[in-house]
């Protein structure tokens, strides 16, 4: 295999990737949309957290939803946890890594907000107790992960909701949470200021 064929052969992988992960996620991309617009038209906020490229996912969802994603519109209060390195690195010397996280949801998040969180893993130790500590604030949770779920997936309850991208493989895990991110973004520009062109 030549390099241009190796580089047609990911395109195609990556196209049944994309086309695997329409075909499982796109109720659930709905519905937790659904839970993001409920939580802004209450007057809650979003909080947000992931480790590595997850990390810049959610700091890219952040920067779309307060300033701008494809259209001019009002902010949206949005926080992206992992953004602010001095209090990760003083929780993380004082407290251990695994409460980077969790430590700023029990002091930021209430009743009524969203926690949006991501792991290709499901196994993340600091976003696992990041979602045992939105629950303990009545806050609702929206993971994106990969493969079988993880221990996020068992934490789950009812109202919460899970993009599991449909692969055991990082890079196409970590490109679907970004198409999932795009897409969230679209849904709650059009559901709270209408359907653009």
């Amino acid at each position: 295999m030549n390099i241009v064929e190796r580089v047609l052969a990911q395109f195609d992988a990556g196209i049944e990737n994309l086309t695997q992960t329409r075909d499982a996620l796109a109720v659930s991309v709905a519905m937790a949309s659904e839970t993001l617009v409920n939580t802004l038209l209450n007057n809650g906020k979003i909080l947000c957290c992931g480790n590595g490229a997850g990390a810049g996912i959610v700091q890219h969802f952040a920067a779309c939803m307060l300033n701008r994603y494809e259209r001019e519109r009002p902010a949206l209060p949005v926080i992206a946890l992992s953004a602010d390195t001095t209090t990760i690195t003083a929780i993380a010397c004082d407290f251990g890594y695994s409460e980077i996280f969790s430590k700023q949801i029990r002091a930021l998040g209430h009743a009524g907000d969203t926690l949006l969180v991501i792991s290709a893993s499901g196994q993340t130790g600091n976003i696992v107790q990041a979602v045992q500590a939105a629950h303990d604030r009545e806050m609702n949770v929206i993971a994106l992960t990969g493969g079988d779920g993880g221990d996020i997936t068992r934490l789950l309850l009812d109202d919460d909701v899970e993009l599991r991208v449909p692969s055991e493989t990082l890079a196409a895990i970590q490109e679907m949470h970004l198409f999932a991110i795009h897409l969230l973004c679209d849904l709650i520009d059009n559901q709270l200021f209408g359907m653009a062109d």
